[in-house]
């Protein structure tokens, strides 16, 4: 048995060699893009507006779900008209544990309870007019 490993060893050798000769052929030929030099900085202002329409046009679960996963993905806080956008989407859709969880996802993002503070006493109009509390005032 060992003669038969003493053999394929050299023919596994050889075939790695044509592998990576093929692999630079391949290579060489693929244009590679740079996407990323074309990247523009968005602005704190273009970032709600964009947000605030995205979340004035969801008409599904989903689409609010993966909204807000992109818009509390960013390193910052959304500001508190992103916030009232994504709560009516959330009774517009009828799912009343996301907006409860928006509350929850912005209590993380602001990190500090001053901030998490200012951003509930703007929005507590409209979480009176909605009907949604948060996790805490519900008790758990």
């Amino acid at each position: 048995m060992s003669r038969f490993i003493a053999i394929s060893r050299p023919l596994a050798a050889a075939a790695r060699v044509q592998v990576a000769r093929s692999a630079v052929a391949t290579r060489s030929a693929v244009q590679i893009r740079n996407y990323s030099s074309e990247h523009h900085e968005e602005s704190f202002e273009d970032f709600t507006a964009r947000f605030v329409k995205f979340f004035d046009n969801v008409d599904d679960l989903f689409e609010l779900q993966r909204g807000l996963n992109n818009a509390f993905g960013y390193d910052l806080v959304p500001s508190p008209s992103v916030i009232e956008a994504a709560l009516k989407a959330a009774r517009r859709v009828n799912d009343y544990p996301t907006a409860v969880r928006i509350f929850e996802g912005l209590k993380v993002k602001a990190g500090s309870d001053a901030l998490f503070k200012q951003y509930m006493d703007e929005l507590a109009p409209l979480k009176a007019q909605l009907g949604v509390e948060t996790k805490e005032e519900l008790g758990f």
